[in-house]
Parts: structure tokens; C-alpha cells; sequence
């Protein structure tokens, strides 16, 4: 387990923007179910860009950019594992379950603070997941900004 302190991104409907560091609303993703909390982010602005491509269609709402900072997160680190970061939606379409969940479910019994894990399409670019959002771990620290995507994003 690593100790992780720094600048994360997230991208959120503008909606949202009162409430910048609410944990995933939708009840399953790629590291959480079952009612469980994750709140998804990026070590870069890139990287959140990268991360949210597959989400975004032509009519969604306006969305911001929102910078946090983390502070003293144990982190299991999934860097450099292909496993973790697969596409988990068909899996979990056909079989009910995602792949991606033995991951955290071990490193949530481990009692760590969420995970570290390698972007699926830009290996370099890295994204987390914490558990359990307490202010005493991550707080936003900026304004959101406005953010569109773009035909140059990676």
C-alpha cells in the first residue's frame, strides 16, 4: 500500500457542481456494488478527459472541470495491472458481474482508503478511487471550470 497526497481532476455535470466530491451515482461501476461508495478521479486533467470519453454524447448537459486535493490516502496500487482496467461494462453486461470488483473488494477488506490504477487507453495517465470520501482525505480546493470535450482530446 502507498500513502498518496496530491492534485486529483474530476469532470462533472455542471449540476453537480455544488456537491463537487459526492461518490458515483450510479449503483454499479468499475470498482464499486452492492451499495458501495466510490468517488472516481484523475492525477491529471487529461486523465479525467480520458476517463469520461466513453461517457459523453453530443446532448449531454454542461459539464466542469474540478480540481481536489487528496491528503494521506492508503492507496493499493494497480498501476501496471491490464486486469484492472479492462472494459468491465460487456463483462458485467453478460455475466452480472465485473471482473474488476475482486480488486476492490480485497483492498477494501485491507482497510486501505481506495486504489491507484493505469487509464485503459493511456497506460501513462493514472486515475484513483477512494472509498470513503472524508474531508479529512480529499477536499476541492479550486473553482470548477468549464469543460468541453474536444476532437483533440486523446
Amino acid at each position: 500500500m502507498l500513502e498518496f497526497s496530491g492534485p486529483v481532476w474530476r469532470i462533472l455535470f455542471l449540476s453537480q457542481s455544488d456537491a463537487p466530491l459526492a461518490p458515483a451515482r450510479a449503483p454499479e461501476g468499475r470498482f464499486h456494488h452492492s451499495g458501495q461508495n466510490a468517488l472516481y478521479a484523475s492525477l491529471s486533467a487529461e486523465g479525467a478527459g480520458v476517463a469520461l470519453r466513453r461517457y459523453v454524447s453530443p446532448d449531454d448537459p454542461p459539464r466542469v472541470l474540478q480540481r481536489a486535493q487528496v491528503t494521506g490516502a492508503r492507496l493499493v496500487d494497480l498501476r501496471g495491472q491490464p486486469d484492472a482496467s479492462i472494459v468491465w461494462q460487456d463483462i458485467h453486461e453478460e455475466r452480472g458481474v465485473s471482473p474488476t470488483w475482486q480488486f476492490s473488494n480485497r483492498a477494501r477488506d485491507m482497510g486501505a482508503d481506495g486504489m491507484i490504477y493505469s487509464s485503459r487507453s493511456r497506460p501513462e495517465l493514472s486515475h484513483i478511487v477512494l472509498f470513503s470520501p472524508s474531508p479529512t482525505v480529499i477536499y476541492a480546493d479550486t473553482q470548477a471550470v468549464p469543460w468541453m470535450p474536444s476532437d483533440t482530446q486523446p
